[in-house]
C-alpha cells in the first residue's frame, strides 16, 4: 500500500535537500515507533519487514514478531520502498537528494546511488521486468507526473545511464500529483499506475503497463467515457484476475486496452492484496478499523480495531503488518490468522438454581464465515467440587447457530459452565462461560462466652459447635483484642470432635471478640458467628512515708504523723493514652464519704505515684482506690476495673 495525504503532497513540491551520509545503526530488541510513515515492505527472503520514516531520515527492519532488528539512518527524503523479485535488494525514493538508493536487504549496506534528474522525486517505486519503475514530477505548468525507471544491471562506469525519465507510453492528462504504482507477483511484467490531479479532481490517469520489454507498452488505460473513482490514496493490482483496486475499495478490471467496472467492496481508505487475494482494507475516514476480505466478498471474514496508516501482508498471509497511530507516532502491529473468522460464542446459564436438580444451558455461536454442519462445543463444568473442571458431553450446534445442554449441578455455591470451540482452518478458536449461584443448605455453628467478664490474663476456652455438613467439619477460631494496635489473629483450625466441637484459648488481657468461621462445603453454606468477651485490667496501688501499719478495729490501716504527705503508686496494665481514677474517701459520721476523685496519667511502665495532702490534724482516717473506667479513662480497650481499698489513720 502506498499513501500520500494532501498536506504531504505540498510538501513534496518544495521540498529539496541534500541526502546526508547513509549510516545503519545497531540493532535493538524493542517494538518500533516510527514519527512519518512512508512505504512498508515485507522481504520473506530474509524474514524482514522493512518501514521508511521520513520524520526521522531512516528505514527500520523488524522480524516477524515486530521487534526492531536493524535500521539505516541518512535518507532525509524517503518517501517509498520496493524490493527486489529475489528480496536481496531493498530499494528506496529519496526525493530530497534526487535518487534511487539501494541497500542490502540482510544488512542494510549501501549497494548503490542512482541520481535522478527530477525537479520532483523521484516518489513512489516498484520493481518490475528486471528494472526499477518511479514515479517522479517536473515543474511545467501542472503536468508534472512522470514515470521513469532504474535498470540494475547497467553499470554507470560503462557510460551509459541506467536512469531513463519520461516512459510514459500515452501523453499525461495533465496530473500534477504524484502516481502511485502496484506491481503483482503472479503477473511478471505489469505495472499499474494511477493518480487524480491534486488540483483538478476531474483529471484521472489509471493504466496498466507491459514493462517487460524494452520500453513501456499500454495494457489498459483510462479515457474519458470510463466513470473512474477519484484516486487518493491508494492502487492495487489484483493476483489472479485482470483488475486494478482503487483506494481499496472499487475494482476496475482492463481488458483489450480498456477498464470496466468490476464491483466493489464496501467503502474503505486503502488496501493491500495477499498473493492468494484475501483484500486487507484500511476503512474511510474517521472508521479505525481494518477489514480482512475474501476476493469480491462484501462482507469481512474478520476485522481488527486500529487506526491504520499502512499494511503489507506477510508473503504466506499468515500475518498483517500493520503501523497504528500511537502516542509519538506509528507503531508496528502483527495481526495475526488474519484469514480465520473469529466466531462469537454465548454461553446463557439461568442465575440461580438447586443443587441436585436438573438445569439447562443455552447459548449461540455465529461467525462472518458459517461454521460447519454439526459442529461440536466441549462443555466444562468447574464447582467446589471439580475446581480444576468436569468435562460434561460434547454439545452439537444446531443449523441456526443456536445450542443448548441440560446438567444436573452434584455442587453448590459458584458453578461455572464453560463452552469452548476448537477452532479449524477457517475459524479461530473461541470460548465463552456463565455462572450460576447453586442452592446449598444452612448449617448452625455456635460460639459460648459471650458476654463474660474475666479477670486480667484469665485463660479462657472458648467452644465452636458445629451441625451437619457433608465433607468439611473444619473450623477456624480468630481472636481479635479491641485496640487499634493488634488486629485478628487465628488462634486455632481444625477439624471438630465426635461431639461436633472444637475448642481454643484466649489469653485474656483485653475485650476480645472471638470468631467462629465455618467456609462451607458442596453442600452446606459457610457459617460465621462472634463472641464477645471482657477483660479486666490488672491493677494494684501501694502506699508508702507511712511510720507504721496496725489494725483499727478489723481492718489494717497505714499510720501517718499528721503533718506527713501519703503517696500512693498505682500500678495498672499500660495502654497509650490511659489515666488512672483515684478516689479518695473520708470516714465521719459513722460513714465512709465521697471526698474527691481526680485522674492521673499513667506513665509507659503503667505506673502513676500520687502525693495525698497532710491533713494537719489527727484522729482522721482515710481510704483511697484505683479505678479503670472504660472510656473515662482514655480507652476502650478493657472493662471498668476497681481496685481494692487502701485505708489511711493519721495520728499526732
Amino acid at each position: 500500500m502506498r499513501s500520500i495525504s494532501a498536506a504531504t503532497a505540498l510538501a513534496v513540491l518544495f521540498s529539496s535537500a541534500a541526502l546526508t551520509a547513509v549510516t545503519a545503526t545497531s540493532a535493538s530488541a524493542a517494538s518500533v515507533v516510527v514519527g512519518s510513515p512512508e512505504g512498508i515492505v515485507v522481504d520473506d527472503a530474509v524474514k524482514r519487514v522493512f518501514i521508511g520514516d521520513d520524520a526521522n531520515d531512516r528505514i527500520v527492519a523488524t522480524d516477524y514478531n515486530g521487534t526492531r532488528v536493524d535500521s539505516v539512518n541518512g535518507i532525509e527524503g524517503i518517501f517509498d520502498l520496493a524490493l527486489s523479485d529475489d528480496g536481496t535488494t531493498l530499494y528506496a525514493t529519496a526525493r530530497r537528494s534526487h535518487e534511487i538508493v539501494a541497500l542490502d536487504a540482510a544488512t542494510l549496506d549501501m549497494k548503490a546511488r542512482y541520481p535522478v534528474a527530477a525537479g520532483i522525486g523521484p516518489l513512489y517505486v516498484e520493481v518490475a521486468g528486471g528494472k526499477v519503475w518511479f514515479t517522479y514530477g517536473e515543474f511545467d505548468a501542472h503536468t508534472q507526473s512522470n514515470l521513469g525507471s532504474v535498470d540494475p544491471a547497467v553499470d554507470p562506469a560503462s557510460g551509459t545511464d541506467p536512469v531513463t525519465l519520461g516512459q510514459l507510453p500515452f501523453d499525461n492528462p495533465g496530473v500534477s500529483s504524484p502516481a502511485h504504482l502496484d506491481t503483482d507477483p503472479s503477473a511478471p511484467g505489469l505495472l499499474a499506475l494511477g493518480a487524480t490531479d491534486f488540483y483538478d479532481k476531474t483529471k484521472d490517469m489509471l493504466a496498466v503497463l507491459d514493462v517487460s520489454g524494452a520500453t513501456p507498452r499500454v495494457v489498459a488505460a483510462h479515457d474519458d467515457t470510463y466513470a473512474l473513482q477519484y484516486i487518493g490514496d491508494d492502487i492495487d493490482l489484483v493476483p489472479g484476475t485482470p483488475q486494478v483496486l482503487v483506494d481499496g475499495t472499487d475494482r476496475n478490471a482492463f481488458a483489450d486496452g480498456t477498464f470496466t467496472q468490476a464491483g466493489a467492496y464496501p467503502a474503505g481508505r486503502s488496501a493491500e492484496i495477499a498473493p492468494n487475494g484475501l483484500v486487507a482494507q484500511i476503512g474511510p475516514a474517521n472508521d479505525n478499523r481494518i477489514a480482512v476480505y475474501a476476493p469480491d466478498a462484501t462482507t469481512p471474514i474478520r476485522t481488527y480495531t486500529a487506526d491504520a496508516a499502512a499494511l503489507a501482508w506477510a508473503p504466506d498471509a499468515s500475518r498483517i503488518f500493520a503501523l497504528v497511530s500511537s502516542p509519538g507516532g506509528y507503531t508496528l502491529k502483527v495481526l495475526t490468522d488474519p484469514a480465520r473468522s473469529v466466531p462469537t460464542l454465548t454461553v446463557n446459564a439461568p442465575a440461580t438454581a438447586t443443587r441436585a436438580k436438573q438445569l439447562t444451558v443455552k447459548g449461540t455461536i455465529t461467525a462472518t464465515v458459517p461454521l460447519a454442519a454439526g459442529t461440536k462445543l466441549t462443555v466444562t463444568r468447574t464447582d467446589l467440587e471439580s475446581p480444576n473442571g468436569k468435562a460434561l458431553p460434547t454439545v452439537t450446534v444446531k443449523s441456526d447457530g443456536t445450542y443448548s445442554f441440560t446438567d444436573i449441578p452434584p455442587a453448590g455455591s459458584k458453578v461455572t459452565y464453560k463452552v469452548a470451540y476448537a477452532g479449524d482452518a477457517e475459524h479461530t478458536a473461541a470460548g465463552a462461560s456463565d455462572t450460576v449461584e447453586v442452592s446449598r443448605a444452612a448449617t448452625a455453628l455456635s460460639l459460648n462466652n459471650n458476654g463474660k467478664l474475666y479477670d486480667y490474663g484469665t485463660d479462657v476456652k472458648f467452644t465452636a459447635h458445629l451441625g451437619k455438613t457433608y465433607k468439611n467439619r473444619s473450623v477456624s477460631i480468630y481472636a481479635d483484642p479491641f485496640g487499634s494496635d493488634r488486629g485478628k489473629k487465628l488462634i486455632r483450625t481444625a477439624d471438630v470432635n465426635a461431639d461436633g466441637n472444637v475448642t481454643a484459648v484466649v489469653d485474656m488481657t483485653r475485650d476480645t471478640t472471638v470468631t467462629a468461621v465455618f467456609t462451607g462445603d458442596s453442600r452446606y453454606q459457610p457459617k460465621t458467628v462472634t463472641s464477645t468477651a471482657y477483660a479486666r485490667v490488672k491493677v494494684s496501688s501501694a502506699v508508702s512515708k507511712h511510720y507504721k501499719k496496725a489494725k483499727i478495729g478489723s481492718t489494717s490501716y497505714y499510720w501517718f504523723h499528721k503533718n506527713t504527705d501519703p503517696v500512693i503508686t498505682t500500678t495498672m496494665t499500660y495502654y497509650p493514652g490511659r489515666r488512672q481514677r483515684l478516689d479518695l474517701e473520708v470516714y465521719y459520721a459513722g460513714a465512709w464519704r465521697p471526698s474527691d476523685s481526680q485522674y492521673f496519667s499513667l506513665g509507659t511502665n503503667g505506673k502513676s505515684a500520687v502525693r495525698l495532702g497532710a491533713p494537719g490534724e489527727s484522729g482522721l482516717k482515710a481510704r483511697i482506690r484505683p479505678v479503670y473506667l472504660n472510656g473515662s479513662s482514655g480507652d476502650t480497650v478493657n472493662s471498668t476495673t476497681y481496685g481494692s481499698w487502701k485505708y489511711l489513720y493519721f495520728s499526732n
